[in-house]
């Protein structure tokens, strides 16, 4: 497997509102669709419609939602031996309120998720040692991070971790990380650094740099993002497109990176392509249904 996604899996239950409603507001009339999604899922998805080999590591509950949710992942061709079925918790769900203009507000039900453990990772102790690339998320508890990170450390395997949803991380977890990929707030949060221009985005990856992160990669929406690394430092531009849904763009954009550099493309070449993506995301309803497939963004690309 030359990508192996270690994180959530949820079903997202999605509303579309005029604006997110406020504290007590109720708001009529919206459409609503169900649809998989789960940041750990949406990247393992992301990557194999990119055009890597992809296995899955996580936890779903023995339910309808968890059966649906593997099913997806068949689809789609990720090797799921590793995506055990949940005997005592529900599969995680998201409830999802998606504005008018794209923005959109999440609340989390993590069920099931928050059972992955660090013996699910040493029981796909195999399948991750073999990885070329591994990708994590922060929604699944931090041991069961510490376990991957240590691993891929020890065994020198590209670590990609995108710290959402955003938590403080130690050092000793901040230097066995080879790539870190997080949002504007989620970087602000990791080093007290807000970044409203690309001068506040080089400030905080370079608080990151120093903390022992080899490559830090700050996504910025639209803009594109900041990449901070030996060879490459500087913004690399997003693509201009008419958003109707940003659910799932970071997790598009980390799964189509891990492909990219698994295929040898430059740091810079990499991000372009998963920038890409993660614009075809957005213009596309739902988490996992928004995930492009390799011609799409090739053809973005072009």
């Amino acid at each position: 497997m030359n990508i192996v996604v270690v994180g959530s899996s949820n079903t997202d239950m999605i509303v579309k509102v005029p604006h997110i409603p406020r504290p007590g507001e109720t708001i009529l009339g919206g459409a609503f669709s169900i649809a998989a999604g789960g940041k750990g899922a949406n990247q393992a998805v992301a990557a194999a419609r990119a055009g890597g080999q992809v296995a899955f590591v996580a936890r779903v509950g023995d339910d309808l939602f968890g059966r649906q949710a593997i099913l997806g992942f068949k689809k789609d061709a990720i090797n799921v031996r590793h995506v055990v079925k949940d005997h005592k918790a529900p599969s995680g769900v998201a409830l999802i309120f998606v504005a008018a203009d794209g923005e959109n507000s999440i609340a989390v039900a993590s069920g099931a998720n928050d059972n992955l453990s660090p013996q699910d990772v040493r029981a796909a102790r195999a399948v991750l040692e073999a990885a070329e690339i591994i990708i994590m998320q922060l929604e699944t508890p931090l041991e069961t991070v510490r376990a991957v990170a240590g691993m891929a450390f020890g065994k020198k395997v590209t670590f990609i971790l995108n710290p959402a949803p955003a938590r403080p991380l130690d050092d000793d977890l901040l230097k066995k990380i080879t790539i870190i990929t997080p949002n504007e707030t989620e970087a602000a949060l990791l080093t007290g650094i807000k970044i409203k221009d690309d001068a506040g985005a080089e400030r905080a990856a370079k608080a990151l740099a120093a903390k022992g992160v080899k490559i830090v990669i700050i996504t910025l929406g639209a803009k594109g993002a900041y990449v901070c690394s030996e060879k490459f430092k500087g913004v690399v531009p997003g693509f201009k497109v008419k958003a109707v849904d940003s659910t799932a763009a970071g997790d598009v954009f980390n799964g189509a990176l891990a492909v990219a550099l698994a295929e040898g493309k430059p740091l810079d070449q990499a991000v372009r392509f998963a920038n890409a993506a993660a614009a075809l995301s957005v213009i596309k309803m739902g988490a996992q249904p928004s995930a492009p497939r390799r011609a799409e963004i090739d053809k973005m690309l072009g």
